[in-house]
């Protein structure tokens, strides 16, 4: 089973070339210089139109003794 779909890869490409372009905007209204940071605004855009990408990792827990 694919990981994304098609609406994913298209979202992620717009939204990385905004970023080269140095266009890309975080929710602070500040340009985004991290490619990182670029990718995570992809994938969350991707999950908002509904398109097929992995869950978020999540956090470990620690086992205590």
């Amino acid at each position: 089973m694919p990981k994304s779909d098609t609406k994913t890869e298209r979202k992620v490409g717009e939204v990385m070339h905004e970023f080269k372009e140095g266009d890309l905007k975080s929710s602070s209204g500040k340009t985004v210089r991290d490619r990182k940071q670029a990718i995570a605004i992809a994938l969350s855009e991707a999950r908002e139109i509904g398109g097929r990408v992995p869950a978020p990792p999540r956090k470990k827990q620690r086992k205590t003794a």
